[in-house]
C-alpha cells in the first residue's frame, strides 16, 4: 500500500487475482455494500466521526458497557433513538468508549461530561519472506531447526491478531492441513461479506473480522465489503507472521525458495481495518483492538503509521498480556519521525538482509557498471544496444528538451535525494519518462536497494535499474562525452549471502527521538523490512516498508509466548531488545542508511538488530507493572491526574532502555531486573558512557541465588562533564554473567543549559 509517503513499496497483482475470481460479480456485491456502511442515518453535513475514550470498563457485561454508551450520546443529542443513529462503534470487551457522528459542538459537550478522557476527531492513518527468516537463524530445515523454533514447537497455538487490510484466504500459505481445532480459549468469528464465506476461515485462518464504519468513501471504492484482501498489503503481512512452508515460492525467478513465517504453526486471526490505498481509519483499528482482546489473541500485529495520536486501546490489550507490535513509520532517514512511540508497545525499525538484485548496465564503450532491479521479464529485455540520454532530474523540462523516444533514460539529481525518497523519486521519474515515449530507465539516489518499486516499470514494459550517484556520474560522463552513447539492460538475478553487506537501517526507515516522547528511546528493535517475498493474492510478490519489518518482530513475540507462556508483554519486549545485535556478521559495527550513511545508533535501531534465539534465553528482563503504563498514559496522554512530580518519573519507568534527554548536572535513573536465567547467578555492570558524560552504576556487581529474590534493583547515575547545550550522545549499559548472558540496553542522554532550547540531532 502507498500513501503520501512510501510506506510500503508494493507490486501489483491484479492480473492474477482476476485470474482466481469473476472480479465482476464481486465488485458488483461491494458496491452495493458500500452504501450501507458508510455513515449513520443520523449523520448530517456538519457532523463528523468522533472517538470518544473512557478508560477503564465500569462493568464486566458488554451489554451493559454498550447502554452506558448509548446514555452518554442520548444525554447531548436528545434522545435514545438519535443516540443509537448516531454510533459508529462501541467498544465494550477491552475498554469503554465510542465512536459516533457528532458536530463539533457536541463534541466539546461530550468531553466535559463525567467518565469521558478524551474526544478526538476520527483520523486516517497509512499501512507502512523466502530469505529474511533464514538470515536471522530461524533455520526451518526439520533436520537442524533453530533451538527456538524447535522449543516453540513452530508456533503451535498461538494466536497473532494482525490488524491491516485483510487476508487472501486462498493463498498456499494458509493451507491448515494438518491443524486440529483452534484452542478452545478462542472466542472469535468469521465475519462473512463479498468473495469471503465461512468457508474462507480454516483451522489456519481462525477468525477474521471487518470495519468498514467512519472510512472514507474514496477509499472503499471497488474494495471486497468482507475480510478479503485487495491490496495485498495484509496478506503479506499475515504470510511473513504465520505463512506454512511453500516451496518453489518466487517473483519471476527471483528471490527462489521456500516460502514461510517465522512462527509458521500459529493460527491467525485477522481484522480489516485498512481499506483502499493503505488508508486504516482510526476508530475501525479501535474498534479492532477491542474484539481482537475479547477473541483471545497472544500477540497483536499492527503494521501502521501513527504519527500524531497513539491508540489508547493497545494499553488495554498489554494490561491483559497481549503483546503489541507496531512499525516505527517510514518517513526517515529524518530526526524525529518515529511513529508509534508509547512505552507499553514495541515499535520496530526496518533493515536490510543478505540478498540483492544486481543487474549489469553494459554501456558502449565495453565498461560493465552494476545497479539493481526486478528486471526478470524477458519480454523487456533484449540483447540489443539503445540510445542512452543523460536528463540529469528527469522533469518534464529535462525530458521535452530532448528526443527520449525509444531511449534508455539516466535521471541523476542528487541535490533532490535528500528530500526525495528513492521509491517516491523513481516512481514519478518512471511515469515522466514512460509518458515520454523511453525505452527504459536508469535511476541514481543514494539508497539503491529499495528495488521493489522498480517493478512499476513492469506494468510500464520497460525496465528500471536503481543505481548510487557514483555509478550515475560515470554513466553520464560516458553519455556526455560518447558520440553515440548507448547502454545494454541485462536480466536481473538474486545474490545471497556474505558478499551482501547486511543487515543495515533502511534510509526510509523512521528515526528518533521521539518528539512526543522524548525521554522513551524509539524505535525499540530493526527487523528485515526491505525486499521481503510473502504471500500477496494467489502469488509472490515482495515488499519493502516498516511495515514488513513488523511482522518479523510479531513472529519472534509468538514464539517467545510459546515458550515462555509466563511471560508479561513487558518480558518478552526486554529479551528482544536486551538480545539485539549491534554488529553484523563479521563483527562490524551496523550502518544506518542515509544522506550520509552512518554508524547506527539507538535512534535508528533501538537496542540493535533482532536476534530471535538468544532472545529466548536472555538472562535478565526487565519487567514493568501495566499500572506504571496506565500512570504513564494519564500523566502524557489522559487527564493528567495527579502528575504534579511525574515528568521526573518518566525516567524511572523500568524499560530496557534509558534516555536523559535533560541532563544539566546530575540525574540518577533506577531499574529493576529479574532474573529468568541460572538461579544462582552473579553479573557485573559493563559501561560504555556516552560523549561529555560520567556513568556510575550501584551496584556495580548483582547476584542471584540461595533461594533469594529474583529481582535487583541498581542505580544508575548521569553526570556532564561540561555544561554546553549539546546534542544527543549515545552509550550502552550491559550486565554480563549468568553464564554467558549479554544484557544490553541502549542509553542516550542530551545536555542543556535551558530546558527551553535543544537540540535533537
Amino acid at each position: 500500500m502507498r500513501g503520501n509517503q512510501p510506506t510500503t513499496s508494493q507490486t501489483q497483482h491484479n492480473n492474477s487475482v482476476k485470474s482466481e475470481m469473476d472480479f465482476r460479480s464481486v465488485f458488483c456485491c461491494a458496491l452495493l455494500l458500500v452504501s450501507v456502511v458508510l455513515l449513520p442515518v443520523s449523520a448530517d453535513a456538519s457532523s463528523k466521526l468522533y472517538i470518544v475514550y473512557m478508560g477503564h470498563k465500569k462493568h464486566d457485561d458488554p451489554s451493559v458497557v454498550t447502554a452506558s454508551h448509548h446514555d452518554v450520546l442520548a444525554s447531548v443529542l436528545g434522545s435514545k433513538d438519535e443516540a443509537q443513529k448516531s454510533m459508529v462503534y462501541t467498544y465494550k470487551h477491552g475498554f469503554s468508549g465510542f465512536a459516533a457522528m457528532l458536530t463539533d459542538s457536541q463534541a466539546r459537550t461530550i468531553a466535559g461530561l463525567p467518565g469521558v478522557i478524551t474526544v478526538k476527531a476520527n483520523t486516517h492513518y497509512q499501512t507502512h519472506t523466502t530469505r529474511s527468516w533464514d538470515f536471522l537463524g530461524l533455520n526451518h530445515d526439520q533436520s537442524s531447526p533453530s533451538d527456538l523454533l524447535k522449543k516453540a514447537k513452530y508456533g503451535e497455538d498461538i494466536i497473532v491478531g494482525v490488524i491491516d487490510s485483510g487476508i487472501w484466504p486462498e493463498s498456499r500459505s494458509f493451507d491448515d492441513s494438518g491443524y486440529g481445532p483452534p484452542p478452545a480459549r478462542w472466542r472469535g468469528v468469521c465475519q462473512t461479506g463479498a468473495a469471503f464465506n465461512a468457508t474462507s476461515c480454516n483451522r489456519k485462518i481462525i477468525g477474521a473480522r471487518w470495519y468498514a464504519g467512519g472510512v472514507r468513501a474514496e477509499a472503499l471504492e471497488g474494495e471486497f465489503m468482507s475480510p478479503r484482501d485487495l491490496g495485498g498489503h495484509g496478506t503479506h503481512v499475515a504470510s511473513t507472521i504465520a505463512g506454512g512452508q511453500v516451496r518453489k515460492a518466487s517473483y519471476g525467478g527471483l528471490g527462489a525458495g521456500v516460502a514461510r513465517g517465522g512462527a509458521p504453526r500459529a493460527r491467525l486471526a485477522v481484522y480489516k481495518a485498512c481499506w483502499g490505498p493503505g488508508s486504516c481509519g482510526a476508530a475501525a483499528v479501535l474498534a479492532a483492538i477491542d474484539d481482537a482482546i475479547r477473541d483471545g489473541v497472544d500477540v497483536l500485529s499492527l503494521s501502521l503509521s501513527f504519527r500524531d495520536q497513539e491508540i489508547p486501546g493497545t494499553l488495554h490489550a498489554v494490561e491483559r498480556g497481549i503483546t503489541v507490535v507496531f512499525s516505527a513509520g517510514n518517513d526517515g532517514a529524518a530526526a524525529q519521525t518515529v511513529s508509534n512511540a508509547v512505552p507499553w508497545v514495541l515499535t520496530v525499525a526496518a533493515s536490510t538482509i543478505d540478498r540483492s538484485f544486481p543487474t549489469v548496465l553494459s554501456l558502449g564503450n565495453n565498461e560493465k557498471l552494476v545497479g539493481q532491479s526486478l528486471n526478470y521479464n524477458s519480454t523487456v529485455n533484449s540483447d540489443n544496444f539503445h540510445t542512452l540520454i543523460s536528463a540529469r532530474s528527469c522533469d518534464e523540462r529535462a525530458l521535452s528538451s530532448a528526443n527520449v523516444t525509444g531511449a534508455v533514460v539516466l535521471c541523476s539529481a542528487p541535490w533532490l535525494a535528500s528530500t526525495t525518497p528513492a521509491g517516491q523519486g523513481l516512481v514519478g521519474a518512471a511515469a515522466r519518462v514512460a509518458q515520454a515515449g523511453a525505452r527504459g530507465l536508469i535511476f541514481a539516489h543514494q539508497s539503491s536497494n529499495v528495488v521493489d518499486n522498480t517493478d512499476l516499470c513492469r506494468r510500464l514494459a520497460m525496465p528500471c535499474v536503481l543505481v548510487d550517484f557514483e555509478v550515475a556520474h560515470r554513466i553520464a560522463s560516458y553519455a556526455d562525452s560518447a558520440e553515440t552513447p548507448a547502454v545494454r539492460i541485462s536480466k536481473t538475478f538474486s545474490v545471497v549471502g556474505n558478499g551482501v553487506a547486511s543487515p543495515r537501517v533502511a534510509a526510509f526507515s523512521s528515526r528518533g527521538p521521539s518528539a512526543a516522547f522524548p525521554g522513551i528511546i524509539k524505535p525499540d528493535i530493526a527487523a528485515p523490512g526491505v525486499s521481503i517475498l510473502a504471500a500477496v493474492g494467489g502469488s509472490y510478490e515482495f515488499m519493502s516498508g516498516t511495515s514488513m519489518a513488523c511482522p518479523h518482530v510479531s513472529a519472534v513475540a509468538a514464539l517467545l509466548k510459546s515458550v515462555h507462556p509466563d511471560w508479561s508483554p513487558a518480558m518478552i519486549k526486554s529479551a528482544i531488545v536486551t538480545t539485539a545485535s549491534v554488529a553484523d556478521r563479521f563483527g562490524m559495527p551496523i550502518q544506518a542508511e542515509g544522506s550520509p550513511r552512518k554508524l547506527a545508533d539507538p535512534f535508528d535501531f533501538g537496542g540493535g538488530h533482532i536476534n530471535p534465539d538468544k532472545a529466548a534465553d536472555p538472562g535478565l528482563v526487565y519487567d514493568v507493572d501495566a499500572g506504571e503504563y496506565t500512570k504513564f498514559f494519564n500523566c502524557t496522554l489522559g487527564p493528567k491526574d495527579d502528575c504534579e512530580s511525574y515528568s521526573g518519573r518518566i525516567y524511572q519507568l523500568n524499560l530496557p532502555s534509558i534516555a536523559v534527554p535533560g541532563l544539566k548536572d546530575t540525574v540518577t535513573v533506577s531499574r529493576t531486573v529479574t532474573n529468568v536465567g541460572p538461579a544462582d547467578a552473579t553479573y557485573r555492570a559493563v559501561v560504555e558512557a556516552p560523549a561529555g558524560v560520567d556513568v556510575s552504576v550501584e551496584p556495580p556487581v548483582i547476584k542471584f541465588g540461595g533461594g533469594g529474590s529474583k529481582r535487583a534493583t541498581f542505580r544508575v547515575t548521569f553526570t556532564a562533564r561540561q555544561r554546553v547545550q549539546g546534542g544527543y550522545t549515545f552509550g550502552s549499559l550491559t550486565w554480563l554473567g549468568g553464564g554467558n548472558h549479554s544484557v544490553r540496553i541502549p542509553v542516550a542522554v542530551r545536555t542543556v543549559i535551558q530546558d527551553f532550547i535543544a537540540d535533537s540531532s
